[in-house]
This record gives structure tokens, C-alpha cells and sequence, in this order.
């Protein structure tokens, strides 16, 4: 069956999707640049101080925590020492185990309970900002006396609320979960690239 679409639309489909995304970027680095220096720095500091940063989400934001805990842990652009990282979102028999037993929405808060530690910090990542098992990861993360760093979009959703007067949200300017994914994954790594300067010079 023949696309109902022609070249031409497509072709102006595609351009105004990198439209889109280009203003959400410009729109996202007004607000929060120096945000993203304040986050790069709580990070760099965590980690100077023996601490280990635990990242999760769901879906795209998964694979996102997954994403930041692989490049902290080998490297991003440069080669320097391994840093320690831990992505919530990859062990499948505690997932499906906590998933089972308890509830969902602890799969991630249950694991903060078991490797938190106070001079961690918690990467929580949520397009709406309202993810349930990301939610109680942040109160589990406070009771462990750990940092959060939230990466939200939209309004913030229930996360921007749960912020402690130390906690830093890196909100993404738009209310596409598509371009808000996209600005996610810049926020880690423009987050890796500063933590990678300071350890390098």
C-alpha cells in the first residue's frame, strides 16, 4: 500500500521536528544553564568525597539512567579513572523480585534502601516528572540522607515538589516526551563532559 504521505510532506515532517527540537534546546538553556553547572558540580563533588551515584527511570529514562552510569563508569570522551555509578534499572531478577513481592512503584526506592548511603547522590529521571517508582525513589533517597538530582519536563510533575532545598531539577522546556527525551540525554552529557573537564584540567 502506497504511503498516504508524499516525499514532500515527509520531507517538511522532518524539518519541523528539528524546528521543534531546536527551540526546545534554546528555550531549556535559558533557564537552565546554570543549573546544569550547579548539578555538574554536586556530582563532582559526590564523588571526590567517596560517593557513588545511583541513577533510574523508566522506559526511555532507563535506558537514560543506564546510559549516564556507563559513561561515568568507562569513560565519555577522554580516558581517566573509572567512577563509581550504579544504574537501577538493569539487575531483571531483583526488578521482577521487588516487582513481585512488594509493588512497582518500590522497584527502585527498595534498592536505595539496600545501596544509598548518605554522600550519595540519586539521578532520577521522569519526562513527567511524575513516574510512581521514581517519586518514591527521591523519598527513599532523602531517608538515606542521599542528593537528588532530578531530570524532569512538563511542569515538573510530583518530583519538582519533592525537592530539598539542596536538590537541583534540570526541567526540559517542552511538553513532548519525544524532545524532552531528547534534552535529557543532553543534560547527561553536558553533566559528563564537566565532570570529565575537572578531572583532567
Amino acid at each position: 500500500m502506497p504511503n498516504e504521505t508524499g516525499p514532500d510532506d515527509r520531507t517538511a515532517l522532518i524539518a519541523t521536528l528539528f524546528e521543534d527540537g531546536v527551540r526546545a534546546n534554546r528555550n531549556t538553556l535559558t533557564t537552565m544553564d546554570a543549573a546544569i553547572v550547579t548539578a555538574a558540580d554536586r556530582l563532582i563533588d559526590c564523588l571526590a568525597h567517596g560517593g557513588k551515584v545511583l541513577s533510574c527511570g523508566n522506559g526511555g529514562s532507563a535506558g537514560d539512567a543506564q546510559h549516564f552510569s556507563s559513561e561515568l563508569v568507562n569513560r565519555f570522551e577522554r580516558e581517566r579513572r573509572a567512577l563509581p555509578a550504579v544504574s537501577l534499572t538493569t539487575e531483571s531478577s531483583t526488578l521482577t523480585a521487588i516487582a513481585n513481592d512488594y509493588d512497582y512503584d518500590r522497584l527502585f526506592s527498595r534498592q536505595i534502601e539496600a545501596l544509598g548511603r548518605p554522600g550519595d547522590t540519586l539521578l532520577a529521571i521522569s519526562t513527567s516528572g511524575n513516574s510512581g517508582n521514581v517519586v518514591q525513589a527521591i523519598a527513599a533517597a532523602h531517608d538515606a540522607g542521599m542528593g537528588v538530582i532530578a531530570l524532569t519536563g512538563k511542569d515538573g510533575g510530583r518530583m519538582a515538589s519533592l525537592m530539598a532545598a539542596d536538590d537541583i531539577e534540570l526541567r526540559a522546556a517542552s511538553a513532548t516526551t519525544a524532545r524532552i527525551q531528547e534534552i535529557h540525554l543532553l543534560f547527561i552529557h553536558c553533566l559528563c563532559r564537566l565532570i570529565e573537564d575537572h578531572l583532567l584540567g
